[in-house]
């Protein structure tokens, strides 16, 4: 029987990482702030706790996966919070909050004798349903580890380094990587439907081209060319990943023309659609103006 773990986050991506895990046979203790996400959880045995500081008195590693550093800081660091628990030793955060807040916690986590395992993970919501996940852990070698096994669970586990920050550092070059391809191939199938091709036939030719992302394989034929934008990853979530990213290379000195770029497209996308929206609408945005449409309801 595998160890009992706490689990804090039970949104898009949570549920799902958290789901795997009780598979596998972990217990869990969860916590969310919304019954309806406890629910499931609690039906297939699982303990509910009423605060994560509550989670943090019961089990020793605790996993927890929020949307935006200021949740995240406030989780573990705030009133009821994490750091607050009488038995909690790790804390695993799947969350992206940049390399800043990840060292800046793991710092006032050791003052307290709790080691912070930086841990974002990338693939969607479909990558944590099928446990394929790209799982990104900066922490000490002995704890990586020992969590090795338990993270295999939700994906493909890489070792970035001992350095707190690091995996948030690559999670965030990732991500705006990923925020390019899905604006450029936006404006580029745009432009083509706005010549006369059929966008499908534009998406079938580039992906097996040299233009091929993950925009044209996986965000366009489920979310896009069916007029569906429910790929489940919101535009403020995509903002807040480049924003970040930029501020990192900022301040280290760097200048980058085509991230610059994305940063003002995204910014745009979060202005006009709302941070709530799914990020695949950016499609929305680039074929109004131009006046075409990507794509058919299906």
């Amino acid at each position: 029987m595998a160890e009992t773990i706490g689990f804090v986050g039970l949104g898009m991506m949570g549920t799902p990482m958290a789901a795997r895990l009780a598979e596998a046979g972990y217990g869990l203790v969860v916590h969310d702030a919304r019954d309806a996400a406890l629910a499931p959880f609690l039906q297939r045995g699982a303990t509910r706790a009423g605060s994560a500081q509550e989670v943090a008195d019961q089990v020793e590693t605790i996993l927890i996966s929020l949307p935006t550093p200021d949740i995240v800081e406030t989780v573990v660091l705030g009133p009821g919070g994490l750091a607050g628990g009488g038995k909690v030793k790790t804390v695993v955060d799947l969350s992206t909050t940049g390399p800043r807040v990840a060292a800046s916690i793991a710092g006032r986590l050791k003052e307290r004798g709790i080691t912070f395992v930086d841990c974002p993970v990338s693939g969607g919501v479909g990558g944590a349903r099928a446990g394929t996940l790209a799982v990104m852990v900066s922490c000490p070698g002995e704890v990586f580890r020992r969590l090795e096994p338990m993270l295999g669970v939700i994906g493909k586990v890489f070792f970035i380094g001992e350095t707190p920050g690091s995996a948030q550092m690559m999670k965030l070059c990732n991500n705006l990587m990923s925020a390019a391809a899905m604006a450029i191939s936006a404006e580029a199938i745009t432009a083509g439907v706005k010549a006369g091709i059929d966008p499908k036939i534009m998406v079938d030719v580039i992906n097996v081209s040299s233009g091929m992302n993950t925009a044209t394989t996986q965000k366009f034929p489920k979310s896009v060319l069916n007029r569906r934008f429910d790929y489940g990853f919101a535009t403020g979530l995509m903002f807040k990943d480049v924003r970040l990213c930029l501020e990192e290379a900022e301040g280290m000195g760097l200048d980058l023309e085509t991230a610059k770029a994305v940063r003002s497209i995204w910014q745009k996308m979060n202005d006009q659609f709302g941070p709530e929206s799914d990020f695949t609408r950016i499609v929305e945005m680039v074929e109004r103006p131009a006046g075409v449409t990507v794509g058919t309801p299906s």
